[in-house]
C-alpha cells in the first residue's frame, strides 16, 4: 500500500534569530496517525519550530507544505486563560459546546468554574481540553507535563494512545515519551535528524550518532594539521603563493569552525555535601496534617448531589437558609511513621494538592504537625529547592540572583568564584547577567535556582519538583550528579522516570489522607500498591480510565462528585474493551503451539554443546511466551468478570 503524504512538511528550512542562525537547513515531515516527539536542548529552538510547522512563524528560507484543510491544535508552554468560565474558554476555538464540555470533565475540571485563580496544573487541563475538543488533524503540545500530577500525566497518555489524530510534542518527561511516541525529531546543530522508532530507543540512537560525529570531527582536525604542516614545509608554498592549497586550508578551517560551533556547551555541575549529619535524619511519629477550612451550603450541593433538594425548593428558599456554611476538615496525611537515615533517598509522589510539599515542610520542621512528633538528626545543612521559586523577583537580574549579598563573586561550596565564571558553568552567557529574570525562559530559570542551590554545602538536599522545564541532557546531567551525591535526598516529583533513577524508597499520599511508604522507586511503588492513588481497582490493560472528577476546595479527591464528571454505567462492554477480548482469546490459542515448539527444541539432548547461543535463545523465548501467557490469561479473566459483572 502507498504511502500516506505527510500533514505537513518542512523542507531545507532556514530561519535566523537576530544574529543566530537558528534552523540550517531543516527538514521534517508530520505523517497522519503519528505520535512524534521533537526534542533537543533548552534554547535549541524547538517552540519556534513548532511554530513554523503551524504556520505561525514564516521561515526566512526553505518550503512548507501541508494537505488541504488540515486542522491544528496547539497546546503552548504557557497557556493564557481567557472567558468567563473554563466552557466559554474551551468553545472559544473550533469545537461544539457538548464536546467542550465533554473534555473538560474528562480532564477533571467543572465546566462553570471561573478562569481566574487557577492553578498550574487547572490552566494546563483546561487547555489540554480545549485542543482535544477542538478534534484537529494535527496536535502539537508544548511540554504538557508541566504542572500535571502523575494521575493526570497517566490520563493524557491513555487519551493521546487512543486519539485518531496526528502528535507533535515536546517533553523533557522520558516516561511520557517512552509510552506514547512512535517516531523522534531530534533538533540539534541546527538541523533535524528523525528517528523512525519510539522514544525508548533514542538514547542508543543519538549516542551512537554524536560518536560518529565525533570521530568525524577527529579526522577533520587530523587532516587540518596534516594539510597545515605539508602547506608551510613545501618549498613551492614557501617561494610562491601556491592558492588551491591555502584555499583547500581555509575551505577545511572554516569546515571545522563550523562543526565546533555546533558542540553545544556543557552544564558543569557540583555539589558538596557538607559536614557529615548524624545517622538518624529524622524520626516521624504517628504525625498529622490537616486543614479546617469553611465549606459554604450551596459548594456542598454542588460536589455533593446526595444533599441537594427538588428544584422546586431550591427555587423557593434563599442559599443562606437553605445550607448554612459547614465547618469542614480535609485531612492531607495522617498517623505517619517513618525515619530518615543519613544517606537515604526518599521520593514523595501524589496528585496535586494531596500535601506533598506540605509534607516536605513537616518534615523539615517548617511547619508543626497536627498529631505527632518530628524529631530532626544532628548536625544537619539542609537546603530546599522551592518548586513555587520564591526569591526570584521577575525585576531583579540574574546577577542580582546570585549574588544577593552584592559584589561581583559568589561562594561556591567554600571557595569564591566570580559570579560571570559560575554563571557560565550553568550555560548563562555574561550578557544574560544584567538582564532581569523575567526575560528567562523557564528551564534558565530553573537552572538559575540549581545554581543558588548548589553553591552551598548540603548533607540533606530537598528537591521540589526540580525537573520543571530543564531538558533532557541537563536531567541526566543533573541524575549523574544526584547519583553521586552522598548526602541524604529528598525529592519530590511527578516525573515517574527520575523518581525510578534515584529513589531507595517511596512515599505516597493519595489525597484522601492516605499515606503509604515503599521501599523502591515509582515502578516498585506502583507495583505493589496498584489503585493507592486514584483510588480505584488495578485498571486492566486497554480499558477505559475513569473520569476524574471536578475539584472542589476542602474535599479530597475521593468524595468529588458531578452530574457531567460521572459517566452513565455501560451495558456491555466498551468497543475497546470487547476488541481486546478477543485478541485475547487469539493470543491464548496461539501461544500454547508457540510454547511446545520452543520445548521441542530444547528437548532435543545435543543442542546446548552443539549449538550454546541456539539453547539459549529458545530457552528465553519459551520463558516469554509463558510469561505472555500468562499475562494474557490475566488480562482475559479480568475482561470477563468485567463483562459478567455488567450483563447483571
Amino acid at each position: 500500500m502507498a504511502a500516506r503524504p505527510p500533514l505537513v512538511a518542512l523542507k531545507d528550512v532556514r530561519l535566523q534569530d537576530g544574529q543566530r542562525p537558528l534552523f540550517d537547513g531543516v527538514d521534517l515531515a508530520v505523517e497522519p496517525r503519528s505520535r512524534a516527539a521533537l526534542v533537543g536542548r533548552n534554547g535549541a529552538g524547538k517552540s519556534t519550530l513548532m511554530k513554523v510547522v503551524m504556520g505561525l512563524i514564516e521561515p526566512d528560507s526553505g518550503d512548507r507544505s501541508v494537505q488541504s484543510a488540515v486542522r491544528f491544535a496547539y497546546v503552548p508552554q504557557e497557556p493564557v486563560i481567557v472567558g468567563d468560565t473554563l466552557l466559554d474558554y474551551a468553545a472559544s476555538g473550533e469545537a461544539e459546546s457538548w464536546t467542550a464540555e465533554a473534555w473538560l470533565a474528562t480532564f477533571g475540571l467543572n465546566p462553570a468554574k471561573s478562569t481566574q485563580g487557577l492553578s498550574g496544573g487547572e490552566t494546563r487541563r483546561a487547555a489540554l481540553a480545549k485542543a482535544f475538543a477542538e478534534e484537529p488533524d494535527l496536535l502539537l503540545l508544548d511540554e504538557p507535563t508541566n504542572h500535571l500530577d502523575i494521575l493526570a500525566i497517566e490520563l493524557l497518555e491513555n487519551e493521546l494512545i487512543s486519539a485518531r489524530f496526528a502528535l507533535l510534542v515536546v517533553s523533557h518527561d522520558r516516561a511520557f515519551l517512552n509510552r506514547v511516541t512512535d517516531t523522534v525529531h531530534w533538533l540539534e546543530g541546527r538541523r533535524v535528524r528523525t528517528l523512525n522508532k519510539g522514544f525508548v530507543q533514542f538514547d542508543e540512537w543519538s549516542s551512537k550518532v554524536l560518536e560518529e560525529e565525533a570521530e568525524s570531527l577527529r579526522r577533520l582536525t587530523k587532516t587540518i594539521e596534516r594539510e597545515t604542516a605539508t602547506f608551510y614545509s613545501s618549498i613551492t608554498a614557501r617561494r610562491s603563493r601556491n592558492e588551491g592549497r591555502a584555499r583547500s586550508l581555509q575551505a577545511l578551517r572554516a569546515e571545522r569552525a563550523e562543526k565546533m560551533r555546533d558542540v553545544p556547551r556543557e552544564l558543569s555541575l557540583g555539589v558538596d555535601s557538607g559536614a557529615t549529619s548524624g545517622k538518624l535524619v529524622a524520626e516521624i511519629k504517628g504525625v498529622s496534617k490537616w486543614f479546617d477550612t469553611v465549606t459554604s451550603g450551596e459548594e456542598r450541593v454542588a460536589s455533593d448531589p446526595a444533599v441537594g433538594q427538588p428544584a422546586a425548593e431550591l427555587s423557593s428558599s434563599s442559599p443562606a437558609t437553605r445550607h448554612p456554611p459547614l465547618p469542614s476538615r480535609r485531612t492531607l496525611f495522617k498517623d505517619l511513621t517513618t525515619r530518615i537515615m543519613r544517606g537515604d533517598r526518599l521520593g514523595i509522589v501524589g496528585p496535586n494538592g494531596a500535601g506533598k510539599t506540605t509534607l516536605v515542610k513537616t518534615l523539615l520542621g517548617e511547619l508543626a504537625p497536627d498529631e505527632g512528633t518530628v524529631r530532626m538528626g544532628a548536625n544537619l545543612e539542609p537546603v530546599y529547592l522551592d518548586q513555587s521559586r520564591e526569591g526570584l523577583k521577575s525585576d531583579m537580574t540574574l546577577w542580582d540572583a546570585l549574588t544577593p549579598g552584592g559584589g561581583d563573586s559568589i561562594l561556591v561550596r567554600g571557595v569564591s568564584k566570580h559570579v560571570a565564571a559560575y554563571a557560565k558553568d550553568f550555560l548563562f552567557s555574561e550578557a544574560q547577567l544584567r538582564q532581569p529574570i523575567s526575560t528567562l525562559s523557564g528551564g534558565e530559570r530553573n537552572r538559575l535556582l540549581l545554581a543558588r542551590a548548589l553553591a552551598k554545602p548540603a548533607n540533606l538536599l530537598v528537591l521540589d519538583e526540580p525537573t520543571n522545564d530543564l531538558d533532557m541532557d541537563t536531567l541526566d546531567k543533573l541524575e549523574e550528579l544526584l547519583e553521586g551525591y552522598d548526602g541524604t535526598l529528598i525529592l519530590v516529583s511527578h516525573d515517574r522516570d527520575f523518581i525510578d533513577r534515584l529513589s531507595t524508597s517511596t512515599l505516597a499520599l493519595n489525597g484522601r489522607g492516605d499515606i503509604v511508604e515503599t521501599p523502591g522507586g515509582w515502578t516498585d511503588f506502583i507495583r505493589q500498591n496498584p489503585g493507592f492513588l486514584s483510588g480505584e481497582p488495578r485498571v486492566a490493560s486497554g480499558e477505559k480510565k475513569k473520569v476524574m472528577a471536578p475539584a472542589t476546595a476542602g474535599e479530597p479527591l475521593a468524595t468529588r462528585h458531578s452530574p457531567l464528571a460521572t459517566p452513565k454505567k455501560p451495558a456491555k462492554l466498551s468497543f475497546k474493551d470487547a476488541h481486546r477480548l478477543k485478541e485475547l482469546e487469539s493470543l491464548i490459542d496461539a501461544l500454547p503451539a508457540v510454547i511446545a515448539k520452543h520445548d521441542a527444541t530444547l528437548a532435543d539432548p545435543t543442542l546446548y554443546a552443539r549449538d550454546p547461543k541456539a539453547f539459549d535463545a529458545a530457552m528465553k523465548a519459551a520463558e516469554k511466551a509463558r510469561a505472555d501467557l500468562e499475562s494474557a490469561e490475566m488480562e482475559w479473566l479480568e475482561l470477563e468478570e468485567k463483562k459478567a459483572a455488567l450483563a447483571g
